[in-house]
């Protein structure tokens, strides 16, 4: 993968969107149903796309709203919706656009007052509050959000009474009839005047709800008593608001490095591709704070709704699948009331390094489909306590082992790395230099590769016999998966695991490509034979099926 040649640098004029222009496309351009890209499409996050490509506009969340209402009247879903949305653009507009379809349902739907940004998280901890507390009025909530997707994308998810991301058969159904009432040219959609919407909405303290609790998850004492100097980079994200009254509230010393929230996130550097992205995983996106690490014990970043975190210390960002194992060690070795049963949660094409942590403490390992829907149930049941995944996001259940969230939490993994400094005196990079030596060292690459429509199909619906070789990269091979061992479930893809090594091949689910994703313990040669072989196995496999 080239990098840009001004990736890490600041944002100039030129790499701005017109966020005027964003807007009034929005409400200007209507989508044409019979062109797929213009169609309501939920990935593993929801439905995302541009108003100025007709894919995320007015329409799109109109029927989209519709159809979630409709939805959770046929499930008997009958307490508030909580509705939040993040910083990005779009994410104001469809706000309104939600709103405006939700209360026109009848629907009671919780706000931040004044309008505030709501992260993901908050939204999930919320649900999960009220329904342990009223079982029979169960609520929901929609996240206005296209993650750390570039300032012109906007994005919208439904989290069902678990808190979690809705399932799959949930979000094919919330699909299926928005496209309907697009077909139908929003025949059906109620809506109500936006400032009757506002009137009808319930002001909910988010911002008190969540921080209340974060003891419960959080050694904040353990954080105060060692006086861990926290730097923080909200990126211009929903969290912002949050971390000054968290601090007064537990006395804690951090420091905002950056308060800026701009439609256009101009403060950003340029990522790797030279867009402005707002990851917090990417050593570009995160070079101001990067720039700034000997000023602090511990820094952290997050991407807009605040699912996803970056770790920062005197030795610079941390690898979001090192930082993974550090938690999981951590965690399972320093919280006494976890119940003995409870398990690790890993994705796939996540570091074998969390399988040997796992084997290290005994604990089961429950290796899942991408995508964080697939936590959620072993997290509400009390099998899960820790989920992960290797794009840097992450939960985690209370210290009395109860479920804290059921979608990826950026706050609590950025805090509980300052208490892992506070306990233990390791930084996270110096803990994973100790699990290294105990476990090995594994190196981890992800990269992209050309694939035609056909081929993508015969990629996410392989027969696992298709793979015919024995050997991968010069060990044999153990493993050929294209289900998921911990839920039986279809990973979309194929995954080929050695002793030493693997691959995963998924595709693109809006690209002509495929990724693969890769990690060896033998070090970078064999990691680069491994990727050689894995090009081949796949290609092999396009060839056999005559694409």
């Amino acid at each position: 993968m080239s990098t840009h040649p001004r990736a890490g640098l600041q944002a100039s004029a030129c790499d701005l969107i017109n966020v005027p222009r964003l807007m009034a496309a929005y409400y200007q351009l209507t989508p044409d149903v019979n062109k797929v890209e213009q169609r309501v499409t939920f990935g593993t996050s929801g439905h995302r796309g541009c108003a100025l490509d007709s894919s995320f506009n007015h329409a799109h969340i109109q029927a989209i709203c519709q159809a979630v209402s409709e939805y959770r009247q046929a499930q008997g879903v009958t307490g508030p919706l909580y509705l939040g949305m993040d910083t990005h653009a779009l994410s104001e507009a469809a706000w309104g656009s939600a709103l405006e379809v939700l209360t026109a349902n009848g629907l009671e739907v919780r706000i931040q007052k004044d309008r505030g940004y709501t992260p993901t998280p908050v939204i999930s901890h919320a649900i999960l509050n009220h329904n342990r507390a009223h079982p029979q009025q169960l609520s929901d909530g929609i996240v206005i959000t296209p993650s750390h997707n570039p300032p012109r994308d906007g994005g919208i998810k439904y989290n069902g009474v678990d808190g979690g991301p809705a399932s799959s058969e949930a979000t094919r159904w919330i699909q299926d009839r928005a496209n309907q009432l697009l077909s139908e040219k929003g025949e059906g959609i109620r809506q109500n005047a936006f400032s009757k919407a506002v009137a009808l909405a319930k002001e909910f303290d988010y911002i008190e709800h969540y921080i209340s609790e974060l003891n419960d998850v959080i050694d904040m004492e353990a954080i105060k008593k060692a006086g861990i100097r926290i730097g923080v980079d909200p990126l211009g994200g929903a969290g912002l608001a949050y971390w000054t009254p968290l601090a007064k509230r537990y006395g804690l010393d951090i420091t905002l490095v950056n308060t800026s929230q701009d439609p256009s996130f101009s403060f950003m550097p340029l990522d790797h591709d030279g867009k402005i992205r707002m990851d917090c995983s990417s050593p570009f996106s995160m070079a101001n704070l990067l720039a700034l690490k000997e000023d602090f014990d511990i820094s952290c970043g997050n991407d807009p709704d605040y699912d996803r975190h970056g770790i920062v210390d005197s030795q610079g960002l941390m690898d979001p699948n090192h930082y993974l194992a550090v938690c999981i060690h951590y965690l399972f070795t320093h919280r006494t009331h976890w119940p003995r049963e409870l398990a690790v949660g890993k994705t796939l094409v996540s570091s074998s390094m969390i399988d040997r942590v796992a084997s290290l403490l005994e604990r089961q390992l429950i290796e899942v489909p991408v995508g964080f829907k697939w936590y959620v149930e072993g997290l509400i049941e009390g099998k899960l306590g820790f989920g992960g995944e290797e794009s840097a996001g992450a939960t985690f259940v209370r210290k009395n082992g109860q479920v804290w969230s059921t979608d990826k939490d950026g706050f609590i993994p950025c805090l509980l790395a300052a208490e892992i400094l506070a306990v233990t005196g390791l930084t996270p990079h110096a803990y994973y230099a100790n699990l290294v030596e105990q476990l090995g060292e594994p190196v981890y690459r992800r990269i992209d590769a050309p694939a035609t429509l056909a081929q993508k199909q015969v990629l996410a619906n392989l027969d696992p016999e298709t793979i015919e070789a024995s050997t991968l990269a010069g060990d044999a091979i153990i493993a050929r998966l294209t289900r998921a061992p911990g839920n039986d479930a279809a990973i979309g893809g194929l995954k080929v695991v050695t002793e030493q090594g693997w691959f995963a091949a998924r595709p693109s689910g809006t690209e002509n490509v495929y990724k693969i994703y890769a990690e060896s313990f033998r070090g970078n040669e064999h990691l680069d034979l491994l990727m050689i072989e894995a090009q081949a196995l796949v290609n092999h496999a396009f060839a056999k099926a005559g694409v």
